[in-house]
C-alpha cells in the first residue's frame, strides 16, 4: 500500500533530524555542532539531503550563534513548543520565541511528549497551528504502542494520528510538512522493528495523506522513520519507497556517528 507511485517522489529531498533530547548542556552543544561543522566540510552532504539538530530549549541560542558564524550546513530545529504564543504558561516556550531564533523545525507530539507529558491528539494540532503561524514548518510525530500493535490496533491508532493533526489544512500546507513514524513497541522494549515494518507504516501514513490532500500532497509530504537509528540501519531505511529521512536519538549525540547517518547510502 502507498499514497502515490515512488516515481512521482524521485525528486524529493530527504530530511536527517537529529533530536538531542534532555542531552547537552550549551557548552557541549558548541562542541558538538563544532565537531559536526569539521566533519561536514570534509564529507559535505549528499546532494538532495537536509539536515537539522534539535538541542535543548537552553542550548538553542548558543547552537544557532554557532550554525550562522560558521555557516554549518544544518537547520536548527526545537524539541517542542507551546500551542499559545503567549500567556501565564510557566516554564514553557512559544513557537513566536522559537522562530525569532530562526529555528526552522519543531517537533510536535514526539512519543515522549505524548507519554511523559500527557499531550493528546488535540494538543499536538494546537502545536501545529502553532508552528505553521511562525512559519516553521512542524515534524508530526506518530506512533503505536505495543499494546495497540499486539491487539491489531497499530495501523488504525496511525491514521488517526494523522487525521487529528492534519485534517482541513490545504494540499500545499500538508505538503509541505514533515511526518515522523516512531515505533513506540520497540523502543527500549525488547522488540525490533525492521525496515518492512518501517515501510508497511510509512505507506499507511502516505495512503492517509493521500486521502486528505491527495496524490499531490502525497507525493509532497516527507516522512521520517524514527526509532533506534543507527549507522547500519540508515541506508537499508532510507532504501524503503516511503522513507523520506530519518529522526535520529541517541545517534546524533555523535558527531561520526551521525554524519554516517546523514551520508548512508540509500
Amino acid at each position: 500500500m502507498t499514497g502515490t507511485d515512488p516515481a512521482e517522489r524521485a525528486g524529493r529531498s530527504v530530511l536527517v533530524s537529529g533530536n538531542w533530547k534532555m542531552n547537552e548542556n550549551h557548552f557541549e552543544g558548541l562542541r558538538l555542532v563544532q565537531e559536526l561543522a569539521a566533519m561536514l566540510r570534509v564529507t559535505g552532504i549528499p546532494e538532495g539531503r537536509e539536515v537539522s539538530i534539535h538541542p535543548p530549549f537552553t542550548s538553542l541560542r548558543t547552537v544557532q550563534t554557532a550554525v550562522e558564524t560558521d555557516r554549518v550546513p544544518v537547520a536548527l530545529g526545537a524539541q517542542t513548543c507551546h500551542h499559545e504564543q503567549r500567556g501565564a504558561f510557566t516554564g514553557e516556550v512559544s513557537a513566536e520565541m522559537l522562530a525569532k531564533l530562526n529555528v526552522a523545525y519543531v517537533l510536535a507530539g514526539h512519543s515522549e511528549r505524548r507519554t511523559f507529558c500527557g499531550e493528546t491528539d488535540a494538543v499536538v494540532r494546537a502545536k501545529v497551528d502553532a508552528i505553521l503561524s511562525q512559519g516553521m514548518r512542524p515534524i508530526v510525530c506518530v506512533g503505536e504502542t505495543l499494546d495497540q500493535r499486539r491487539g491489531g490496533e497499530a495501523e488504525e491508532r496511525v491514521r488517526r494520528q494523522v487525521v487529528d493533526a492534519l485534517s482541513g489544512r490545504s494540499s500545499e500546507t500538508i505538503g509541505g510538512l514533515v511526518v515522523a513514524y516512531e515505533p513506540i513497541w520497540a523502543i527500549g522494549t525488547g522488540e525490533t522493528a525492521s525496515v518492512d515494518d518501517a515501510q508497511q507504516m510509512c505507506a499507511v501514513i502516505r495512503d492517509e495523506i493521500a486521502k486528505l490532500a491527495g496524490p499531490g500532497a502525497a507525493a509532497a509530504v516527507r516522512i521520517q522513520y524514527g526509532g533506534s537509528v543507527t549507522p547500519e540501519s540508515a541506508g537499508p531505511l532510507l532504501a524503503a519507497d516511503d522513507v523520506d529521512g530519518l529522526l535520529v536519538g541517541g545517534a546524533s549525540l555523535d558527531a561520526e556517528r551521525f554524519v554516517a547517518i546523514v551520508r548512508a547510502p540509500a
